[in-house]
C-alpha cells in the first residue's frame, strides 16, 4: 500500500487545483466551485493542510442581512409610502383605524406615523390622521437601499442610510468568520507529481482476493484519541438516593404513608398537642394559604372534641393541657405543610398496631435560604407503634439512619423539645467541612398526642432532614447543590 506522504485522494487533488487556479478564494467560494458541500471542503483543506500542500488565512467580517420586517417591508413597501397611499384618497383616518385599513403590523403604525409627522406631511388632532401635504413617497433611497443588500451589495450602502436602517431594525449585522484557502510553496512544486490514490475506512474479501488492497491507501486511525463524549439520559442523582432510601425501608419491614401538601393547622399542629399560640404556627413560621384560607376539620366529631379536650383540660391523661378555649376556626386554617409530621398524624387515625411507616415528605418553611437551609425542603418522617418500642430503639433506629444512609463517621445525640414528643432527641452527624450539622428531631409521643387517636400502645417517631443525609454522604457544602443546574455536576457526581 502507499505510504508517501505526497499521495493524495482525488477529491483533494482537486480542491488543492481549484486553490492554484482560483486565487484569494473563500472556502465557501470553492465549495460552490466544486459543487460539493461546505462541510466536505473544510475536511478536505484540513487535509491538505497536515501535507502542508495549502494554508488558509482566517478573519471575522461583518455581513449586513434583512430582519424579517425588513424582508415584509421589500416585498410590501415602507410603511409610510402605504400609509401616504392611503391617505392620498381618504384624506384623513381615525388613529384607532390605521393598522386595519392599512393592514399594517402595530409597529409599523408607528414608524409610519413617525416619519410622517417628521416630514411635516399628517398632522394628529384629537385622534385624527390628516393629510396636509400632498406627496407621492418618500425614503425612496431606503427601499432601493434594502433591494441592494438582499442582491449581496451591502458594502454599496452609504454609512448614513446603513444606521437608519438598523434603527428601524430593518437590517442586521452578523460576525461571520472569513476562510480564505492558499496553495503553498510545497503545493505548488508538488501539484504535477501528486500521486493520485483510492482512500478507504475498510477493505471487502474481494479487494483482498483480488489483490485490489495494492493499490488502496487505508485510512489512517489515531486509536488513542478519545471518542467524543456525548452524555447519556439519567435520573437525577439525588432523585435517586431518596429512591435509595425509600427501597432500605420497604426492605426493613416498613408501609410508606402519604398526606397532603396543603395541609390544615388541625392535622399539623392540633393532633400533635401543639398549643394554638405556639410560636411555630405565626405567619413568619408557616406559609399560610389565602385563597380558600379555610379548609375543613375532620368528620370524626369524637376525634375532634378528644384533641379540643386534651388541649383545654388534658384529660383523659390527667396532665394540664394548655389551660385556653380551644378554637375550631384557627385549627381550620390551611397552610403548606411546615414538617412531615402532619403525615404522622393522619396515619394514627385508625393505625392497625403493630406498625411501622415512613414517608419522604417535601415540606415548606419560610427559612433564610444558607448553606443549610431551605424554604423548601425534603423530610424523612416515620413512626413505628409496638407495645415494647422503647427510646433506646428510637436512638438504634436513628444512629442507622446515620451511619448506614447517610455513610457518617460520627453520630451525636442532644436533648431538645417538641410538643408532640417526650423524651425528644435532636440527631446531628459530622460532616467532613460543616462540622456536626443537625439533621432532624425524634422521641415518643407524648399520651396528649396518642389518646385522641384511642393508641394506648407507645409510639416512636422522627423527622430528619433528608437533603443533609446526601450532603454527608457526598460531602457537599451547600444544600442548594441539590438542586443546581451545573451540567458537569449532574453528569459526573455518583449515584450510588
Amino acid at each position: 500500500m502507499h505510504n508517501d506522504s505526497l499521495s493524495i485522494t482525488k477529491e483533494m487533488n482537486q480542491l488543492l487545483e481549484a486553490v492554484n487556479k482560483y486565487k484569494n478564494k473563500t472556502l465557501d467560494e470553492l465549495a460552490e466551485i466544486l459543487q460539493i458541500p461546505r462541510a466536505k471542503t473544510e475536511l478536505l483543506m484540513f487535509q491538505l493542510m497536515s501535507k502542508d500542500l495549502v494554508s488558509r488565512l482566517t478573519s471575522l467580517i461583518t455581513l449586513i442581512e434583512l430582519t424579517s420586517e425588513g424582508k415584509r417591508v421589500l416585498k410590501a413597501g415602507l410603511p409610510e409610502n402605504l400609509l401616504l397611499t392611503f391617505l392620498q384618497n381618504q384624506k384623513k383616518i381615525a388613529l384607532a383605524n390605521v393598522a386595519t385599513a392599512t393592514g399594517l403590523p402595530k409597529q409599523a403604525v408607528n414608524a409610519a406615523i413617525g416619519q410622517l409627522r417628521k416630514e411635516k406631511i399628517i398632522t394628529i388632532e384629537k385622534g385624527q390622521v390628516t393629510l396636509t401635504k400632498a406627496t407621492q413617497r418618500i425614503n425612496e433611497t431606503l427601499e432601493e437601499a434594502l433591494q441592494v443588500i438582499a442582491d449581496n451589495a451591502s458594502n454599496e450602502i452609504q454609512e448614513q442610510i446603513l444606521n437608519h436602517l438598523l434603527r428601524r431594525k430593518l437590517v442586521e449585522t452578523k460576525d461571520r468568520q472569513k476562510t480564505i484557502v492558499e496553495i503553498t510553496p510545497l503545493g505548488v512544486k508538488s501539484l504535477p507529481k501528486l500521486k493520485i490514490v483510492q482512500t478507504v475506512s475498510k477493505l471487502t474479501p474481494d479487494q483482498i482476493r483480488t489483490g485490489e488492497w495494492r493499490s488502496l491507501q487505508l485510512k489512517k486511525y489515531k486509536i488513542a484519541t478519545r471518542p467524543k463524549h456525548i452524555p447519556i439520559g439519567r435520573k437525577h442523582p439525588y432523585l435517586l438516593f431518596l429512591q435509595e432510601v425509600k427501597e432500605k425501608l420497604l426492605g426493613l419491614g416498613f408501609s410508606e404513608m402519604r398526606g397532603p401538601i396543603v395541609e390544615t393547622e388541625f392535622w399539623n399542629f392540633d393532633a400533635l398537642f401543639a398549643a394554638q399560640d405556639h410560636p411555630a404556627r405565626e405567619p413568619t413560621d408557616v406559609y399560610s394559604i389565602q385563597d380558600p384560607p379555610y379548609g375543613k376539620l375532620p368528620k370524626d366529631r369524637k376525634l375532634v372534641n378528644a384533641v379540643k379536650t386534651v388541649h383545654e383540660t388534658g384529660e383523659p391523661v390527667g396532665s394540664r393541657g394548655w389551660r385556653y378555649n380551644w378554637s375550631p376556626k384557627k385549627a381550620s386554617l390551611l397552610l403548606l405543610r411546615p414538617q412531615g409530621t402532619s403525615v404522622s398524624a393522619r396515619t394514627l387515625y385508625n393505625l392497625e398496631i403493630p406498625a411501622k411507616f415512613f414517608s419522604i415528605a417535601r415540606c415548606y418553611r419560610p427559612d433564610s435560604v444558607d448553606a443549610t437551609h431551605l424554604s423548601e425542603f425534603n423530610q424523612l418522617e416515620g413512626i413505628v407503634c409496638d407495645p415494647s418500642i422503647t427510646f433506646r430503639d428510637l436512638l438504634g433506629i436513628l444512629k442507622t439512619f446515620a451511619v448506614e444512609v447517610a455513610e457518617a463517621t460520627k453520630v451525636k445525640f442532644r436533648p431538645d423539645y417538641y410538643p408532640f414528643t417526650s423524651p425528644s432527641v435532636e440527631l446531628s452527624a459530622l460532616h467532613p467541612k460543616l462540622g456536626y450539622i443537625e439533621f432532624g428531631g425524634a422521641g415518643m409521643f407524648r399520651p396528649e398526642v396518642t389518646a385522641p387517636f384511642e393508641i394506648k400502645d407507645p409510639v416512636i417517631a422522627w423527622g430528619i432532614g433528608v437533603d443533609r443525609l446526601y450532603m454527608v454522604k457526598r460531602g457537599i457544602n451547600d444544600i442548594r447543590e441539590l438542586f443546581t443546574q451545573k451540567l458537569e455536576w449532574l453528569r459526573t457526581v455518583p449515584v450510588i
